[in-house]
Parts: C-alpha cells; sequence; structure tokens
C-alpha cells in the first residue's frame, strides 16, 4: 500500500507527437525508434504500481510482468512513460504480436515526469532522459527507448534499413507537454492508422464469419468510408470479432457514403481497428490494407481523416 508520502500529487495525459511527412534534422533534438505496441504512463508509490493507458484505462494486470518489474525498481515513488510492445525474431516491435500475446512484453520507457518526490515535467528533456535511464537502469522487461543516429536524416535511414515503424524526434529544451505538441514529431516508414469498424461483408468460398470489415474515418463529425480489409485474421479472430460485432449490428449504415454492394452488416461504429497499409490514394481509400488487431485506447471519434492534399 502507499502511504500519503508515497503518492504521486498529480496524473497526466500523454505528450503527443505530431506527424509530419519527410524526415529532417534540427540541431539540440534526438531521435528515437518510434514503437508499434501500447502507450502507458507507469505510476510507482510504494509498493503499488499503476499502468495507465493514453485514455485512462488500467492496464496493471494486462501487462502484469511489467508492474512486477517496475515495483522492484529503487524509487519509492516514480512515474515513467513508454510503450508496452512485443518484438519479433528480428527486434522490431508489431502490434499484432501485442494483441496475440504469443511473445514476451517489454516496456520501452523515453520519459521520467516524476522521480522519488521530484516533480520533472517542467524540466528540459535533456534532464527527463537522463532520469529514466537511471530509474531504470537494468531491469527485466524494462529498457530504455532506442536512440537512432545523431541526425534526423541519418536516424530515418536506420530505420528504413532495420524496419522500424518509424522515427519520433524531439526537442531536447522542452518541457513535458500534456496532449499534442510540435516539440515532439513522428515520421512514420511503415503506413499503419487506427480506424473505425463500420461493417463487414459476407464471408466467401472456406471463410467462416465474415468476408472484410469496412472501415471509416471521421471528417466534420461525419464517419467516411475508407476501403476494407479481408486480410489479416486467422479463425480465432474472426470468431472473436463476429462476437464483439453481433450486438453492434443495426440497419442503417453510420458511414455518409457507404459502399454501393450487397451483402453487407452494418454496425454501429464503436470498434477501433489497427490497420496497416501501403498508401492513401488520390481519393483518400487506403491500397492493401492488412487488420492487426483491435485498439481500446481511441474513441471513435478521435480517428480523423487526413485533410485533402495531405495523403
Amino acid at each position: 500500500m502507499a502511504s500519503d508520502k508515497d503518492r504521486i500529487p498529480f496524473r497526466v495525459t500523454p505528450m503527443l507527437a505530431t506527424l509530419v511527412r519527410e524526415p529532417f534534422h534540427k540541431p539540440g533534438w534526438i531521435y528515437e525508434e518510434k514503437y508499434d505496441g501500447y502507450r502507458i504512463l507507469a505510476y510507482k508509490e510504494g509498493e503499488r504500481v499503476t499502468l495507465v493507458s493514453r485514455n485512462g484505462n488500467d492496464r496493471t494486470a494486462t501487462y502484469a510482468p511489467v508492474a512486477r518489474a517496475i515495483q522492484q525498481l529503487r524509487m519509492r515513488t516514480l512515474l515513467l512513460d513508454g510503450e508496452v510492445v512485443a518484438f519479433d525474431s528480428k527486434g522490431i516491435s508489431r502490434f499484432q504480436l501485442l494483441q496475440e500475446g504469443s511473445r514476451a512484453t517489454a516496456y520501452a520507457v523515453f520519459d521520467c515526469l516524476y522521480s522519488s518526490g521530484r516533480d520533472l515535467r517542467h524540466e528540459t528533456l535533456q534532464i527527463r532522459r537522463p532520469a529514466a535511464e537511471s530509474a531504470i537502469d537494468k531491469a527485466e522487461a524494462l529498457m530504455i527507448s532506442r536512440r537512432l543516429a545523431e541526425n534526423g536524416l541519418e536516424a530515418f535511414k536506420v530505420a528504413k534499413q532495420k524496419g522500424y515503424e518509424g522515427v519520433v524526434a524531439k526537442d531536447l529544451s522542452a518541457p513535458y507537454i500534456e496532449g499534442r505538441s510540435s516539440k515532439w514529431l513522428k515520421v512514420k516508414v511503415h503506413q499503419e492508422e487506427e480506424m473505425v469498424i463500420g461493417g463487414f461483408t459476407k464471408p466467401e468460398g472456406s471463410r467462416r464469419y465474415f468476408g472484410a470489415l469496412l472501415l471509416g474515418a471521421y471528417e466534420d463529425g461525419k464517419l467516411r468510408y475508407v476501403g476494407k480489409v479481408g486480410t489479416g485474421f486467422n479463425e480465432n479472430t474472426l470468431a472473436s470479432l463476429y462476437q464483439k460485432f453481433r450486438p453492434l449490428v443495426q440497419a442503417k449504415p453510420a458511414f455518409v457514403d457507404p459502399p454501393r454492394e450487397k451483402g453487407i452488416t452494418y454496425l454501429k461504429p464503436k470498434l477501433v481497428a489497427q490497420i496497416s497499409f501501403q498508401e492513401w490514394t488520390a481519393d483518400r481509400k487506403l491500397r492493401q490494407p492488412v487488420y492487426l488487431g483491435l485498439r481500446d485506447d481511441k474513441r471513435p471519434e478521435e480517428v480523423q481523416l487526413p485533410a485533402k492534399g495531405t495523403v
């Protein structure tokens, strides 16, 4: 149990990076690997550890090995920011592996906001990152986020060669700013986005449950159709998703521009899927999408369609 002196006197919402289209280099910035996992804030208050997702859900039980590792750290009070990830055999984080639970999880820490009674939010990243490194030391299941090359353009090349999801560039002179910030910028190597599930098609051939998912994103408060995804599923995924879909079935489409085809079952837009894809087409549809998993750390209304001319 945490005594009053062990309690961290605040809760935060995570600092979020702003997406930019091209890699860049700026003096005074560092360049880290962009991980493909779940953003987690870790609060250590005495013996008590709480893992919180970006939208405030308690994930302590879900990632119990990470919580236990943090509990063993020497600081009585600690607030870390990072990403829970699962790595493939090449050391690349894969959201799909995290969803499947088939690999051990690790917590890639990239910030420290509170340590041993000291509030670090207003300190620069140049102070906070070493505090994070010192806090986790060499603890099992914990790692410091990988820094890439000193030059941002070289860092992007490394990320591309290694097959990482992308690069996160951070201004070393910046304090911790809750919410979206221009002091953290991200450049993607692979296209991945969250999409709202608005329906499904009938299965064909030997496939059971459903054929493809109809995907959408919001623009001006309206859900717009962006294409369908029919790959990335195994039998267990098909069955599990179908059970989640059953209470969400509705007669009318939530899309303002539904596809014109037969055999569609429409759903209330309550579920968000992680989708990888090759690119956006000129008419803002997904090219070659693949289903990776469901996300419960983002509300459907947060899934926004990119503005025309930016894809």
